[in-house]
Order: structure tokens, then C-alpha cells, then sequence
């Protein structure tokens, strides 16, 4: 897991007006899409389905891919004995979904994926659910996130990055697919900490998932991106992108990545590793989460779904119920002290 966010406060800094204007802005634009979430950017299937599987972003983003491969999975095992309606929520970083799946207490027949970038979100846009707040299933997988430049960058290593943003942070503008809190976000401002860099000089622009962000960079607007690197592997290969390190303990499998260092190799003290795991509306009955974990359990345990992490390089990190509760407890204490120290609350 990644981690403590530092500990160093700055006086004076928290409470301030500016934070407070900024979340009661985002907590009525958070307001506005739950409320046309239903209008567009949901896509639904057969409503007779025996069971439903939210996904918190677009289709083809991290939540996405790990959502319909856990489906994928159980419909060809006939684990459920039923089928799946798989439904994208877009909005305000996957605080949208949240909002909705607290409103669906005590409903047993719905599954949402969840990660790292939800528990931010629900910060970012003042929403008032909160992860833990729902039943906790599972956590299903970890995954690394990468450093990514184009091909013609002039950061050829980590350090030449490194190098240039410490001599003027406000010279690199960085980009991440993840609102203020998620992982794409949260990397860059711990890299900055740890490597000598205050996180309010860090330029980072906020981007729609892993497609928008491409096209940042390879459109020139961005010099580096942060992300899981699943969503790349397209322009990894061609050699459109480049990656410069990797945040996991470490190196990646894959002949596009396996040259490429993590950042401890580097010199850089940190290890950063996102997540995504699997809640259920809050009310279901114990005999119900019983169920779905056992469920999720028998969909890990599968050589189907051990194939799936090696193919898209997710590492295994399962764990249910109560322990995946006291996880989900614990990510939002990160969160929340990560984004006060950056004065974002």
C-alpha cells in the first residue's frame, strides 16, 4: 500500500475561506451530475440481470477494466448463477456513483468497483458518502503507477525530470487522469514532497481518465503524466510514450516496461501502489455480504482470474469484509491528511 502522507503542517494554512468556497462550489457541481447522471453517461443493459456491477468512470478507464474482468470471470465460471448488467457512472471522479450507491441502502443486488481515486473524490467534491461508509466486499488488486513523457521528450531519465522540476517547479506542468485526491493525483504531489518540491508549486491538470490524458501529451500540453500504465500500453509499445520509472517496489513484466526502474532503484525514497476492490450498498444483511464475498472469493481463486492479473499486471492483493473495512478506514485517513496538507480541504 502506499505510503503515510507527510506529517509536517504548515500554520495558518487550514480552514482557510479559499478551501471552504472550493468545496461548497464542488459539492453543488456534485449536486448537478448525480442529478443527470441518470440522463447520460450511464450505460445500461437488461434490467432482468441477477445482479448489477457499477462502475465509478468511462468505459475502458482502470475502474472499468478491473469491474468487467471480475464479471467476466463469474459469468464464464457461472459463479452467481445469474448474470451481470454492467452500468458506467461518470461524474466528479466517481463521487457521483458513491452518492448513488448510498442511496441504494439495503439493495442486494448491486456491486460497485472502488479505489483509490473514489476515496479522493469524495473530498474533492464535499460529498458526504464515504467509502466505508457502504459494505466492504473486497479488495481485488494493486497496481503501480508509471511516469509517462512523449517519445520527443527531452526528460530521456527520472532524474532529468527530477532535476529540472526542482531548479523550477513551474516550469513542468504534470497531468493525471484522477481529480484532486486520487492516485494520478496524489503520486506527483508525494513525488514533489519527497524529492524537495512544496506540493502547492506543483502544476498538475486534471484529465477525464487514461484517453484525454494521451492525448494531453502527445498533444504537447502536458510535459509528464502520471498513471497505472494498463491504460498506455497501446502507445508504450508503439513508442508514442515513454515511460521514465515506476512506483512499485518492483520492476514491471512486459517487454514495453521491463527496462524501466522503479523509483527507489532511482534514489527516490517512495513507493506509491493504487488499488481497486468491490462495496456493496450499505444495509444488505450479513448472510447477503457473506454471499457476495464468497462469490468474489470463489472468482479469486479461479486459474481465470489469475490469468487476468498477469495479463494486464495487477497485483493480487485480496482481502474481504471486516479487514477490507479497516483498509478502507485507513485509505481515507491518508487521503484526507494528504489532501489538508496540500490545503485542499
Amino acid at each position: 500500500m502506499f505510503p503515510a502522507p507527510p506529517t509536517r503542517r504548515r500554520a495558518g494554512r487550514a480552514g482557510r475561506p479559499r478551501g471552504r468556497r472550493r468545496l461548497r462550489g464542488a459539492a453543488a457541481a456534485l449536486a448537478a451530475l448525480a442529478l443527470l447522471t441518470s440522463a447520460c453517461g450511464v450505460t445500461r443493459g437488461d434490467d432482468s440481470a441477477d445482479l448489477e456491477m457499477w462502475i465509478p468512470n468511462s468505459p475502458g478507464g482502470g475502474y472499468d477494466q478491473t469491474g468487467r474482468a471480475a464479471v467476466g470471470v463469474m459469468e464464464q465460471e457461472k459463479i452467481t448463477g445469474g448474470d451481470f448488467q454492467v452500468t458506467n457512472i461518470l461524474g466528479a471522479g466517481g463521487a457521483a456513483a458513491m452518492t448513488q450507491l448510498m442511496g441504494q441502502e439495503g439493495n442486494e443486488r448491486i456491486l460497485m468497483t472502488i479505489g483509490l481515486g473514489v476515496v479522493g473524490s469524495t473530498y474533492s467534491f464535499a460529498a458526504d458518502a464515504r467509502p466505508q461508509d457502504a459494505t466492504a466486499v473486497a479488495q481485488l488488486i494493486e497496481e503501480q503507477e508509471g511516469v509517462l513523457v512523449p517519445a520527443e521528450s527531452p526528460f530521456r531519465t527520472i532524474d532529468d525530470l527530477v532535476d529540472a522540476w526542482v531548479a523550477d517547479p513551474s516550469s513542468v506542468v504534470v497531468g493525471g487522469g484522477s481529480s484532486p485526491g486520487g492516485p494520478d493525483h496524489l503520486f506527483p504531489m508525494q513525488l514533489a514532497e519527497t524529492v524537495g518540491i512544496d506540493p502547492q508549486e506543483v502544476r498538475y491538470v486534471t484529465y477525464d481518465g487514461g484517453g484525454p490524458l494521451t492525448s494531453a501529451l502527445l498533444g504537447n500540453k502536458i510535459q509528464v503524466g502520471f498513471s497505472g500504465l494498463s491504460e498506455f500500453e497501446g502507445q508504450i509499445a508503439a513508442g508514442d510514450l515513454r515511460v521514465l520509472a515506476v512506483s512499485g517496489e518492483e520492476r514491471l513484466d512486459g517487454a514495453a516496461v521491463a527496462d524501466v526502474p522503479t523509483l527507489t532503484e532511482s534514489g527516490i525514497d517512495l513507493i506509491f501502489i493504487n488499488w481497486r476492490g468491490v462495496l456493496a450498498p450499505p444495509g444488505i444483511s450479513e448472510e447477503r455480504r457473506d454471499e457476495l464475498i464468497a462469490y468474489l472469493t470463489e472468482m479469486h481463486d479461479s486459474p481465470e482470474w489469475q490469468q487476468t492479473l498477469a495479463d494486464n499486471g495487477w497485483i493480487d492483493a485480496f482481502r474481504t469484509g471486516d479487514d477490507f473495512e479497516a483498509f478502507l478506514l485507513e485509505q481515507d485517513e491518508r487521503v484526507a491528511s494528504t489532501l489538508e496538507e496540500l490545503d485542499l480541504l
